[in-house]
This record gives C-alpha cells, structure tokens and sequence, in this order.
C-alpha cells in the first residue's frame, strides 16, 4: 500500500430557501465541491477551497469556516491502496444564487430524512431505523450488547431518552454500522436517504450538526437571511436547520427580548393578514451580550 498523502479540499455551501434547507452538490454523484490541495497555486487552505468552489460553481464564498479534517483510510473507494487522502472541510453559510458548472442546490432533507421533525417524528424510525437497531443490539451480548443499548439510546431516543438534534454525525455513523446507508461496507436490503459521492454524506452530516450546536450561542442564523425580515421568517429558518417546530411566543420573546433584533419601522406583506413588521440584525450585539445565539431546546408542543 502507498505510503502517500493526498490532501483535498472540500466546501459545504448551505443556504436555506423557502423553509428548506440546502446544500450545493455537483455531478451525478452528488459530490461537494472539492478538489486537491495545490501548494503552489494555494497560498493558503482557505484560499484552495475558494478557488475550487469558484472554479466549479462560479460563486464566491464570503466567510468561512474550517469544518473538520477527516482521514480515515480508503476514503476513496475508487483507488484501492492508493494513496491515503486527507480530506479538509469548509463550511460556508449564504444566501442561495444560481450556481454553474453543473452545480446545484438539494435540500439536505434529502439525504438526511429522519432528521427532519418539523411535522412530528418521521414515519421511518419506527417503521426501519428502531428495528434495524434493535436487530445490530440483539446480534451481540454481554458487555458489548450494553454498549450497543447505551449508543442507540443516545442516538436514536429509545427508552425515554430524547432525540437531540445535533447528533446528526452520531447518527449517521451508527446506521453506517447497523448497514441502514448506502455508503455502508454491508448496506440492508433497504437503505435510508440518497448517499452522496466518497465519505460527503458524512462530511455534511458533520456540518448539520455543528450548524445546529451553533443556533445556541452564535447568531450563524443570520447569515442566511436579507438585511431585513420578519421574525415568522426568522423562526422559519431556524426551524428548517434545526429540525423541529418552535414555539412561536417563547421564540419571539427570547429573540427581541436579547436584543438579537431591532424593528426597521418598515412592513412587508406575508400571507393574507395584515403586513408584518420588518427587523434587522442587530451586529452590535456581539460586541455587547453574551447571549448571541437562538436556542433550540423548546420545540412546540
């Protein structure tokens, strides 16, 4: 097997247009954008990823951030003892344009079904996620069957526990290993989600969950939003990331309450009633509070 090292690039570009939530993905195999690492023609990691994304999508990132590094070997599963690559995420937070090149925006819902609970608990966790786990528990016993228990609990809210919404990257690694993914070594008849090219599912899988660990304590929110809006946009976009439905008095009063927005002055109509008031982000905040994020930890009843 080679003893070198591949480094690529990768950029998950997550906008969120009409309460959904989506990420650019490019080819048939929906792949992220990405590309090599280029010493000579990148001064910079950063610099790479934007040239990539540029050169394969015509759009230019405004901030980003590095997501993860991930180096599992044979991630590429199209060049057997290749050399081992490894792979550095970007993650980058914009409002949706028409991208190039054969790129296009999917609703990550799409390749991530059971994290969506906007409309209560979706119908396949009991109907194959549970099952199927229940079966990878029952397959061992003694002490690895009570670690098997105490991780599917975690992940999947058996037994009383909760689903939390930012073990996305948990989840999806154990259905890796319960065969419930494409993209597993030994996939179930049955397999949940479309799979994206390499080790991406993965990797954005790592994105969503940090998204959503940041609604709490980073206004990343409202990245993806016009300078101005009405707060049932605001709570609407927040919910699309996050999964579930808020309660719209305590979201409200949590939001105008930090001080997290300022009313314009201005109105935009929005449905049939009466036009909505308009806000703004208040940048100044950041500077001043400590409370600088949205909670997402009391969804609607």
């Amino acid at each position: 097997m080679s003893s070198e090292l591949a480094v690529a690039l990768d950029a998950v570009i997550v906008a969120v247009s009409g309460e959904e939530p989506r990420v650019l993905v490019r080819g048939p195999d929906e792949a992220l954008p990405a590309g090599p690492f280029d010493p000579v023609a990148d001064r910079t990691l950063e610099g790479g990823v934007r040239r990539w994304v540029i050169e394969q999508t015509q759009l230019r990132l405004g901030h980003v951030e590095q997501l993860y590094t991930f180096g599992d070997r044979d991630r590429d599963p199209r060049r057997p003892g290749g050399p081992r690559m490894l792979s550095i995420a970007y993650l980058a937070l914009v409002r949706e344009s028409a991208p190039a090149g054969g790129a296009r925006w999917r609703g990550w819902y799409d390749y991530f079904p059971w994290e969506d609970w906007r409309v209560g608990r979706p119908a396949l966790v009991d109907a194959a996620i549970l099952p199927a786990v229940d079966v990878w528990v029952a397959a061992v016993s003694g002490e690895e069957r009570r670690a098997r228990e105490r991780r599917a609990r975690r992940c999947t809210g058996t037994r009383r526990v909760a689903w939390n919404p930012e073990l996305v990257l948990d989840r999806y690694e154990l259905f890796w290993e319960v065969g419930l993914v494409a993209e597993s070594s030994s996939p179930q008849p049955v397999t949940l989600g479309e799979p994206m090219a390499l080790d991406h599912r993965r990797i954005l899988a790592t994105a969503i969950g940090r998204i959503r660990g940041a609604l709490g304590f980073r206004p990343v929110v409202f990245e993806l939003l016009p300078p101005e809006f009405t707060l049932l946009r605001l709570q609407r976009t927040v919910e699309a990331l996050a999964g579930v439905r808020l309660h719209k008095g305590n979201f409200r009063r949590l939001v105008v309450g930090a001080k997290l927005v300022e009313p314009t002055g201005e109105r935009a109509a929005e449905g049939a009633g009466r036009p909505a008031e308009l806000y703004r982000f208040r940048r100044d905040v950041v500077a001043e509070r400590n409370i600088l994020g949205v909670s997402i930890s009391s969804p609607a009843k």
